[in-house]
This record gives C-alpha cells, structure tokens and sequence, in this order.
C-alpha cells in the first residue's frame, strides 16, 4: 500500500538548498519512502512517538508516519551536522 508524501515548508527550502547530485539521490530515497516508510537503517527519534529519521550518505531525512491517513511527512532534509540543531521546535510543530 502506497503512503501519500507530504512535505513542510522548511523540507522544501532544505531540498532546493541541497547540491544538484545530493538532491537526486534524496529525491530517490523519498520516493522509496512512499513505499516503505520503514526501510531498512530507519531509526525512531527519541521524545517522539512517529517521527523518524534515515540516511542517505552524509544527509539525513527526518519524516514523520501518520498511518491512519497513510502519509509520509517530510519535515527536513540536512546534512548530518545540521539537522538535529533545534529539533525540539521541530517535534513540537509536528504534533
């Protein structure tokens, strides 16, 4: 069953941000996720209860899985030495 993507305003400013070649490979990994928003290396983030986060090289995805309405929410898309900088704002505006 196919999950529906969603993407906040700061995901989509992260992804026309990113390098052209980065961009391509994220893309692809988000597209995955629409099929299988649990693949393999997805880790859950802690002091949440559906908010995850995966790799894609030096790039991390942090999404959330709302299953009752079957989407995928992409909340940011940085590179690892970012991404996690201010992430209790970001748990509490995905709730």
């Amino acid at each position: 069953m196919a999950y529906a993507l969603d993407f906040t305003r700061a995901a989509i400013r992260d992804l026309k941000s990113l390098p052209k070649d980065v961009r391509t490979g994220i893309a692809s990994a988000i597209d995955a996720l629409a099929d299988d928003p649990r693949p393999q290396g997805y880790e859950k983030l802690e002091g949440s209860t559906d908010v995850y986060r995966v790799r894609c090289g030096d790039y991390r995805l942090i999404y959330q899985i709302l299953d009752d309405i079957l989407t995928v929410r992409v909340a940011r898309a940085r590179h690892r030495r970012d991404v996690y900088r201010h992430m209790s704002d970001l748990l509490k505006r995905l709730r």
